[in-house]
């Protein structure tokens, strides 16, 4: 976080034995005061930085910060932070960041565990259930465009989840039950097989009835990697697995959601969906020479899903094959470090619907940034990408004879980063974004529209970091402009073979101004205090809804947080996520009221003695009842699913 840890977080690093995976030849900049200046971002791979030397906003949650929070998944960790809004219509959440409803946010917000992207083919989001949080090491937050880098879908921000390293050796079991009948059990395990070959493994298994009526889940997962290290080479090699089997549960109208929010609607008795997946992913890396480390990762992922849904049954599966290899250089100059990244992205991905729709799509992306210093304490970074994307579509109804697409984007990158001194910089960056279209989309398209075109924009954005011993204050400003947005319009005329209006589009241009502001206190050497606030204006520039809001984004989010050390033992943590009042997902022309907004806070006590440790959580701790997901409907029938009520979580754990 920057600010000087409280004893318990440090305790906690030490140990887990986490380490960062940055290159073992940087070492973060330490101020007099002992307080560490820059975090280090691994940038996916594509090159390690400290935060404070990237003209971007972004953000580090390490090994203490997941442990101090008492979170028992994802979900729980990340909301609002970052400005992130969370989406759940109780089968699986979704994150948005820079202002995106809930049907979009999964496309325009780019989730990657190790590098590896999580997002899929289609427009079905990606399965954050399946990262347990003892699989991580840390959380890297990008938020804002990042076309350059990372190409497609990363428009609003990029979560980068870094798994547990195989540097230390270490084993834990944990074990935790709770609300709803959930019950939940963990266990890692990393080791050295000799001195330069090393593993890391882990497991997890989760039960639970969860809030809604009919919403059961049972999910499992499995991890495992092996490495080898030497001064010039790494290598590594890992495979992970994921079942998921979830009841799923319908939306409500106004009056069931406030009679009962935990009712299920008898329309969705028999839906479910399980979902298997396996991914396997290998890299080299090599130190070419004193300048230059040459290198690549590839990565296979395969799922199938199988579901029933308003009293339809159906199969969906994916597989993806990515090779991406590159080259990262570092030249020592007189005014400081010139970092050059190149590489080429390819990725061949197919989809296949169990009801006659399928889609083949290639993507190729090549892409150079160079971070250039101007002196000592300025320099710029430029950067470029060009991306393509060819899609081979099968639809029975919209393409009875197939389809073939071939389209292009590109994707430009300035930016301007200065530190003044150690402890702060100002930056300012432009940067290009886009995405192709999903199967889904390009597939469910009106009449006589034959593909769609892919979405373009640009970000531009401005800010502030300062870090003292005690303190950590990051502000910022984007504007952030959208043309040929992809989106589902409900009075677009219907599909060859559709049942009803509606269709995917490339709909009017949108902006979206926004700020953020966060502040970081050590107030002693036991007590820490944090807030957050986020503000965006997402409105429509062109069409019949010019000067609206977008649907489903709240206006005003936030989050504060305490952290006290009781003693050397006993640690105690409290925090308040805020989301403001937003419209109804679809509701473009705003035609009904505004959602109530929302304000849930959550308890966490810790105790840790020797290498035991236990915990309790209480989420939403006054009951606050909120609408999680909600859907317009023209005719009136707008659907809503409830969030969770409050529950608690006791956790115990051994690490030996």
């Amino acid at each position: 976080m920057g600010t000087k840890p409280t004893k318990i977080s440090l305790s906690l690093t030490a140990i887990l034995g986490l380490s960062t995976l940055a290159s073992p030849l940087y070492a973060a900049p330490v101020s007099e005061q002992g307080v560490k200046l820059d975090d280090t971002m691994t940038v996916i791979g594509r090159s390690d930085k400290s935060t404070l030397s990237i003209a971007a906003n972004v953000t580090v949650l390490d090994a203490s910060d997941i442990e101090t929070s008492g979170a028992t998944n994802l979900v729980q960790l990340l909301r609002s932070r970052s400005g992130i809004q969370v989406t759940d219509s109780n089968s699986g959440a979704v994150f948005a960041m820079r202002g995106f409803n809930a049907e979009q946010a999964a496309n325009n917000t780019l989730v990657l565990i190790d590098g590896r992207r999580l997002n899929n083919i289609d427009i079905a989001a990606p399965s954050l259930d399946a990262i347990a949080l003892n699989q991580i090491e840390r959380i890297e937050i990008l938020s804002g465009s990042a076309g350059v880098l990372y190409g497609d879908q990363a428009v609003g921000g990029v979560i980068n989840i870094i798994t547990k390293s195989s540097e230390h050796t270490r084993a834990g079991l944990q074990v935790s039950a709770g609300s709803f009948d959930t019950t939940e059990y963990q266990g890692d395990v990393a080791g050295a097989i000799n001195e330069q070959w090393r593993y890391v493994a882990a497991a997890n298994y989760k039960e639970s009835d969860n809030y809604r009526d009919h919403n059961e889940s049972e999910t499992g997962s499995v991890f495992g990697r092996l490495d080898y290290q030497s001064a010039e080479t790494h290598f590594y090699s890992e495979v992970s697995y994921y079942d998921n089997d979830r009841q799923l549960t319908g939306g409500l109208s106004q009056a069931e959601f406030n009679a009962n929010p935990r009712r299920a609607p008898l329309t969705s008795v028999d839906d479910y969906q399980h979902e298997i997946a396996t991914a396997v992913r290998s890299g080299y890396h090599q130190q070419a020479s004193e300048n230059w480390v040459l290198g690549g990762d590839m990565s296979y992922t395969d799922s199938n899903t199988h579901y029933t849904n308003f009293g339809f049954a159906g199969d969906n599966k994916r597989n993806q094959l990515s090779v991406m290899p590159k080259a990262v250089a570092t030249f020592s100059t007189s005014k400081g470090s010139l970092d050059l990244v190149t590489g080429i992205d390819y990725h061949l991905s197919e989809s296949e619907f169990s009801w006659g729709r399928s889609n083949t799509q290639t993507q190729q992306a090549a892409y150079v940034q160079a971070t250039v210093p101007l002196a000592t304490s300025l320099s710029y970074v430029v950067g470029g990408r060009y991306a393509k994307a060819e899609d081979e579509l099968v639809d029975g109804s919209a393409y009875p004879n197939g389809a073939e697409l071939d389209q292009d984007a590109k994707a430009f990158e300035l930016g301007l980063n200065y530190r003044p001194y150690a402890s702060q910089r100002l930056y300012v960056r432009a940067e290009d974004n886009f995405r192709f279209a999903k199967v889904d989309e390009q597939a469910y398209t009106s009449a006589g529209v034959i593909g769609l075109k892919p979405q373009t924009g640009r970000s531009y954005e401005a800010g502030w970091d300062l870090i003292l011993a005690s303190h950590v204050v990051k502000l910022s400003l984007y504007r952030l402009s959208l043309e040929d947005e992809i989106v589902f319009d409900p009075s677009a005329p219907k599909p060859n073979g559709g049942f009803f209006d509606g269709a995917n589009v490339n709909a009017d241009a949108s902006r979206r101004y926004g700020a953020s502001a966060n502040w970081d206190w050590q107030l002693m050497t036991d007590l820490a205090w944090g807030v957050e606030y986020h503000y965006v204006d997402a409105q429509f520039t062109q069409g019949a809804n010019k000067d609206k809001a977008l649907s489903w984004v709240a206006s005003h989010s936030g989050r504060s947080y305490l952290s006290y050390d009781i003693n050397d033992e006993w640690q105690f943590y409290t925090e308040a996520s805020y989301t403001g009042k937003r419209y109804l997902g679809g509701d473009n022309g705003n035609l009904e009221p505004e959602l109530d907004s929302y304000l849930l806070t959550n308890m966490a006590l810790h105790y840790r003695k020797a290498m035991w440790s236990a915990s309790v959580r209480l989420d939403n701790l006054f009951d606050e009842e909120y609408a999680s997901a909600g859907f317009y409907s023209a005719w009136g029938s707008h659907g809503f699913y409830s969030g969770d009520g409050r529950s608690i979580r006791l956790t115990a754990g051994y690490r030996f």
